[in-house]
C-alpha cells in the first residue's frame, strides 16, 4: 500500500485546542450552532459552516459554500492555520478512558480506492456524498480526514512505538475528556516502506469524504489539460490505524412513525416474526438480539438468523431492516428514507429515550456492534453494509492536519 506524504495545514500551537473539532457529521445542526458560538477558531466554521447563517438557512445552499471558503481562508490570514514549511506524516493518537488508538496520517491514492486496494463496506446517502464533493472542491482541501484501518503489521507497530518517545507538536485534552496527541514525522521513509507490505487498507469512518474525494479528483483531472497523475488532488486525507485499535459502537435506528399501524398491532405484527419480550435492558446482550423502545417500555427482540455465506445478510442491522424496517415500518431504502433517522452509540440509549419521549420519533432500536472482522470479511467480498452500521469512537478532530491541492 503506497502512502504520501504531504506540505499541509496545521494549527498554531497556540490554536490547535480551539481550531481541532468534531467531524462535521456526528453533531446536528442545533450543536454546530451552539459549539461555534463562542469560538471563532473551531473548524465546524468551515465543516458546518450553515452555523453562521441565519437559522433555517438550506444546509446545501450557494451561500453555505462561500461562507466555508471565506471561514477557511480567514483562518489561514489570520495566522491560526499555518503551512507546513516541508513535507512530512504524523502520528496521531487518542486516549479515551482506557482506550488508546495510535494511527498515521498521510495521504492515499485515490486510484487505489477506485480499484477497491482501499476496501469500502458501507454505502453512502447521496445528499451526504454530494454535500461533501461540493465543499472539498470549493475548498481545494481535505478539512478532515477518513479513518482507514488495516490489520497488524509488526513493523509499523515497532515504528510508531520508536515516534511515541519524542516530544509531541500536539497534546490537548478536549471538552469530551479525550486527550489527543501528535506527533510530525519529518524522518518519514521507514514507515512509507513499511507500509508497502501492507495489502489494503478499510475504510473504517469516511465513506462519504473517500468518496467524494475520488470524485473531486475526476473533475480536477477532468478540468487540467496537462493532468499528469503527480497533482496533489490526486491523493486525499487518512489517519490509518491497526485493526487491534479499533473499538466500534453501534449505530442505533429512530423511527418516525408507525407507518400507520396502532402500537398494538405493530407489536402483534412483531410477534408474528421473532419472539418478544418485554421490560428488557436497553442495551442488547450479544449478537442476534435487538432492543426496541415504545411507549415508554423496552422489548427484546431474538432475531431469527438463518445460516448464510453473505457476511451482510448475517448482520444484525440486515435482518432488522429486511424483517422489520421495510416490511413493517416502510424503511424501503434506509439511505434515502426521511423516516429514519441514526444515533451513533455513544449518546448511549437515554438518546434513544428522549426522542421518543419528546416525540422525535415514535420507535428506536438499540444494536449490538459489528466487530472489525465482519467489517474487513465483508469489504473482502465487494460487498457494502446498510449506511450507517458502525459507529467508532473516539472520533478523529478535523483541523489537526489539512491536506490542500
Amino acid at each position: 500500500m503506497r502512502i504520501g506524504v504531504f506540505k499541509g495545514l496545521c494549527p498554531s500551537t497556540n490554536a490547535v485546542e480551539k481550531v481541532a473539532s468534531l467531524p462535521y457529521d456526528v453533531v446536528t445542526a442545533e450543536e454546530a450552532v451552539t459549539l461555534t458560538r463562542d469560538n471563532p477558531l473551531s473548524m465546524l466554521h468551515v465543516l458546518r459552516a450553515e452555523a453562521d447563517l441565519p437559522k433555517g438557512m438550506d444546509p446545501y445552499a450557494d451561500e453555505v459554500y462561500s461562507k466555508a471558503l471565506g471561514n477557511f481562508q480567514q483562518l489561514q490570514r489570520d495566522g491560526h492555520l499555518l503551512r507546513e514549511s516541508k513535507s512530512c506524516i504524523y502520528l496521531y493518537q487518542q486516549e479515551m478512558g482506557g482506550h488508546h488508538q495510535r494511527g498515521i496520517a498521510a495521504l492515499c491514492h485515490v486510484d487505489d480506492y477506485d480499484r477497491n486496494i482501499i476496501k469500502k463496506h458501507e454505502n453512502t446517502r447521496p445528499i451526504k456524498e454530494d454535500d461533501r464533493t461540493r465543499l472539498t472542491h470549493t475548498l481545494r482541501a481535505n478539512p478532515g480526514p477518513v479513518f482507514l484501518t488495516y490489520r497488524d503489521s509488526s513493523d509499523i507497530n515497532k515504528l510508531t512505538e520508536e515516534i511515541i518517545s519524542s516530544p509531541p507538536l500536539f497534546d490537548f485534552k478536549t471538552d469530551d475528556n479525550i486527550r489527543h496527541t501528535v506527533w510530525r514525522i519529518n524522518e518519514y521513509e521507514a514507515i512509507c516502506d513499511a507500509f508497502k507490505s501492507v495489502p489494503n487498507l478499510y475504510v473504517a469512518d469516511g465513506h462519504h469524504r473517500s468518496a467524494s474525494a475520488t470524485r473531486v479528483s475526476k473533475m480536477q483531472r477532468s478540468a487540467n489539460p496537462n493532468h499528469q497523475g503527480d497533482e496533489n488532488y490526486n491523493w486525499f486525507l487518512c489517519v490509518i490505524y491497526p485493526a487491534s485499535h479499533m473499538n466500534i459502537l453501534p449505530y442505533n435506528r429512530v423511527i418516525s412513525d408507525l407507518n400507520g399501524l396502532s402500537s398494538s398491532l405493530f407489536l402483534e405484527c412483531i410477534t408474528a416474526i421473532c419472539p418478544l419480550t418485554k421490560n428488557v435492558d436497553a442495551v442488547p446482550t450479544g449478537p442476534g438480539n435487538v432492543c426496541m423502545y415504545l411507549n415508554g417500555m423496552w422489548y427484546g427482540l431474538s432475531l431469527n438468523r438463518h445460516p448464510s455465506d453473505d457476511p451482510v445478510d448475517s448482520l444484525d442491522v440486515s435482518i432488522l431492516q429486511k424483517s422489520i424496517l421495510e416490511p413493517l415500518l416502510g424503511i424501503d431504502d434506509p439511505r434515502t428514507n426521511p423516516r429514519i433517522d441514526f444515533v451513533g452509540g455513544i449518546r448511549g440509549t437515554a438518546e434513544l429515550e428522549r426522542r421518543v419521549n419528546e416525540g422525535n420519533a415514535t420507535v428506536a432500536f438499540s444494536l449490538h456492534p459489528v466487530t472489525v472482522t465482519q467489517l474487513m470479511a465483508i469489504a473482502d467480498k465487494e460487498r457494502l453494509m446498510p449506511p450507517k452500521s458502525t459507529w467508532f469512537e473516539p472520533k478523529l478532530r478535523s483541523g489537526l492536519f489539512i491536506h490542500t491541492f
